[in-house]
């Protein structure tokens, strides 16, 4: 005879309880640490990714993990696992195709001198592999360019670095598959891996959007690939993002930005020249 219901296990019942004052200090902590803005309707996915790392810490809770962050009981790569869990990387190969048919004339205006270039929200390489490609076969194998391609969240740079992908990646022509990347044999099968020539012309490493210390990235860019990024912060925050782009950026140099991404209003930093395309005033 089956036990009474009462008596049944509550399958619904969550491992951990978030709080409302728990998801009150996760807002805090990620809106000063990554600038992102999270509202209210993200507790789920809040719970489901740092529940991961209570875990993984074997904390009991996430007050008591959000304390043991606060008050420098955790190591301070603890800091970056929450922010990496808490960021969102969507990307593709040739995402937003328009953009890259726009680069190709943008980087023949600027061929006469050596060229850099910016990927800001490299995720796990896409992206910076495509422009990378573009550059290629604009400008040939020996063109004189550099892509620094960034990300707030370190694990997906290490995938970014790796470039190994599965072999039917979205966004890949048949040509394209064949002229940039290595098809893996034996164990390897069903991956491809960038050539050498591809990956050379990257700099992959960490960088914080809300960093102070924007000097850090270099001399000033030609082109900055921002995409997508601006709608995870607020408008005071989305205003000094841009100010660090435009002081990074040359006198008429260019910031991609994603298809929902507008910045008319900032017009005494960038106009619009272009779909999602900006020139720095």
């Amino acid at each position: 005879m089956p036990p009474p219901t009462s008596d049944l296990p509550d399958l619904a019942e969550p491992e951990f309880v978030l709080t409302p004052a728990d998801f009150e200090r996760i807002r805090s902590l990620i809106y000063q640490h990554a600038g992102i803005s999270l509202h209210a309707g993200k507790q789920a996915m809040v719970y489901s990714r740092l529940a991961r790392r209570l875990r993984e810490t074997r904390q009991e809770s996430f007050t008591h993990y959000l304390h043991w962050l606060e008050k420098g009981g955790a190591p301070p790569t603890e800091w970056q696992a929450f922010v990496n869990c808490l960021t969102t990387n969507l990307t593709a190969f040739f995402r937003e195709e328009h953009h890259f048919h726009a680069l190709v004339a943008d980087l023949r205006a600027r061929a006469s001198r050596p060229l850099r270039l910016w990927c800001n929200a490299a995720s796990t390489g896409e992206e910076p592999y495509s422009l990378a490609m573009v550059v290629i076969e604009t400008l040939g194998v020996s063109a004189q360019a550099r892509l620094v391609c960034s990300d707030i969240d370190t694990d997906v740079l290490d995938a970014a670095r790796r470039g190994v992908y599965a072999a039917d990646a979205r966004g890949l022509a048949p040509e394209r598959l064949k002229r940039h990347f290595l098809r893996g044999t034996g164990a390897n099968a069903g991956f491809i891996r960038v050539r050498p020539e591809l990956a050379r012309l990257i700099d992959f490493r960490a960088f914080n959007l809300m960093s102070q210390d924007w000097s850090s990235l270099g001399e000033p860019f030609d082109i900055v690939f921002c995409r997508n990024v601006m709608i995870y912060f607020d408008t005071p925050t989305q205003r000094k993002v841009l100010a660090g782009m435009h002081r990074s950026l040359r006198p008429g140099g260019l910031l991609y930005v994603g298809h929902s991404e507008n910045f008319t209003d900032s017009s005494d930093l960038f106009r619009l020249r272009g779909k999602t395309i900006y020139e720095r005033v």
